[in-house]
């Protein structure tokens, strides 16, 4: 197997860059390429790599495909890149494909997409840069020192998007996330066989799941200092841009949290009409797949056990019938372990390991952890979600697509993803429920809403540190 090479790879696919509890995303323009790639080469240096212990900031770098043009790179190697990352996140086709619909529809997004407004649309977003401090004047005084260096060198801001990292590793929505990550094969991470994953899933330049190299781009034309670069793996003899690299899915998701507890507490009341408190928990943590705490449902079906709960390390073969985690949950549908449809256990395992991304979510807005009788937040509140894959269309795209918006997953009927997969239907003959499986017969929870509405995205290269030095040549 070929050693993962952490020093040259950027550290947030390695790395949930917790103790960075601050986050600014930068969306930039590349107006002048020559001082552009100046800056690039500069930056270069202060990239964190997967070796590299944050004390206080840290910075990471993604380019698009417009992007990558922007700054000069051969329409020939544009080619080489995967469809899904040339094409972007906002085609027709991948509307349809990512239920990007109704008020998701990239026309509504504030960037990204077809939005409007000062240069906002997705061809316009060149240059992603992710910046991390230990909390908010830190990062205030370090965004500062970026941006008199950045503006200076013929970038100028689409955007900033700033975030942060709430309490208890808790989303909006009022339970604990980042749980259930893949553990890269070969790197420092540490965890079961059943939940490591080959390299070359997220990672370019390593063997997948399949037993092959995943599509890489190759540099086919003479341009910048090709020495930079390693070797393609595969042994076709050409030069390697995407060794150590990756591609990265941004969406910025706005969190109706008002609307999701006023319908889950409709759906629980008490015969009097009071708030069931105990019961909103339990048929949110169901949608959820865990309790607020984090506590797999599978593992503690009737009550969260409270606490802070980091496990991990089940499935849901003694589960098969779904009476402790519905089919239909969040989490359930989105990584079906070693239960995948009527798959055995060890076939399942292997089938979803196909289907893995990494998960690096941020909260925007005000720090509100809602609950059943606290959820009316000041603003806009939502999630900055970002995914890690080696392959779009295998990947994110299939599970958003297969298993989240796909209303008869696991012999279901009407019932998308509670969370991430409702849409707005034009029809009202058309159902969308969400189904607790019980005994002696399921209970159908009607009328789901969408609770999450998109409200920007793109497709992002994540390169390596040497084809970030290799960019700054070309």
């Amino acid at each position: 197997m070929k050693t993962v090479e952490n020093q040259d790879i950027q550290g947030f696919i390695l790395k949930g860059y917790g103790k960075m509890r601050a986050t600014r995303y930068y969306l930039l323009r590349v107006e002048d390429h020559a001082p552009a790639k100046k800056w690039l080469d500069k930056i270069c240096n202060e990239i964190s790599d997967g070796n590299h212990k944050p004390e206080t900031t840290c910075l990471n770098i993604a380019f698009t495909h417009s992007g990558l043009a922007a700054l000069g790179l051969a329409p020939e190697t544009l080619r080489n890149f995967a469809r899904e990352f040339r094409e972007g996140m906002a085609t027709p086709h991948r509307n349809r494909l990512l239920g990007d619909e109704g008020s998701n529809h990239p026309d509504e997004w504030r960037w990204g997409g077809n939005a409007k407004g000062d240069r906002c649309d997705e061809k316009n977003i060149h240059i992603l840069l992710m910046v991390f401090a230990i909390e908010a004047t830190v990062l205030s005084a370090f965004c500062k020192e970026l941006e008199t260096g950045f503006l200076a060198q013929g970038l100028s801001i689409v955007t900033p998007l700033d975030g942060q990292l709430l309490e208890d590793n808790k989303v909006h929505l009022g339970f604990r996330d980042g749980i259930s990550q893949p553990v890269i094969e070969g790197t420092h991470m540490e965890g079961p066989k059943e939940n490591t994953v080959a390299t070359g899933e997220f990672l370019l330049g390593y063997k997948n799941e399949y037993g092959v190299y995943p599509d890489t781009p190759f540099v086919t034309v003479k341009q910048g200092d090709l020495s930079l670069l390693p070797l393609d793996a595969g042994g076709s003899g050409l030069k390697d841009l995407g060794n150590n690299g990756s591609y990265l899915v941004f969406r910025q998701m706005e969190e109706r949290v008002d609307l999701f507890w006023s319908y889950i507490n409709e759906k629980t009341k008490k015969q009097d009409g009071q708030i069931n408190v105990e019961e909103s928990i339990k048929l949110a943590s169901k949608m959820i797949g865990r309790w607020p705490s984090g506590a797999p449902m599978a593992l503690y079906p009737d009550a969260d056990p409270g606490g802070l709960n980091n496990e991990n390390d089940f499935g849901y073969t003694e589960d098969k019938s779904g009476l402790k985690c519905p089919f239909g949950s969040h989490l359930r549908r989105n990584n079906p372990r070693d239960a995948f449809e009527d798959n055995s256990a060890k076939r399942s395992i292997k089938l979803t390991k196909k289907h893995r991304i990494i998960r690096r979510g941020r909260s925007y807005g005000e720090p509100l952890v809602s609950s059943p009788t606290d959820h009316k937040p000041v603003g806009e509140i939502g999630l900055h979600f970002m995914c890690f894959n080696a392959d779009i269309a295998g990947q994110f795209e299939f599970i958003q697509h297969t298993w989240a918006n796909f209303p008869r997953f696991q012999n279901l009927y009407n019932d998308p993803d509670p969370i991430i997969g409702v849409q707005e239907l034009n029809s009202k003959d058309v159902q969308q429920n969400f189904t607790v499986q019980a005994e002696p017969v399921n209970k159908c929870v009607m009328d789901l809403q969408r609770f999450v509405t998109v409200r920007g995205g793109a497709y992002f290269f994540f390169p390596s540190i040497t084809a970030i030095k290799y960019l700054s040549t070309i």
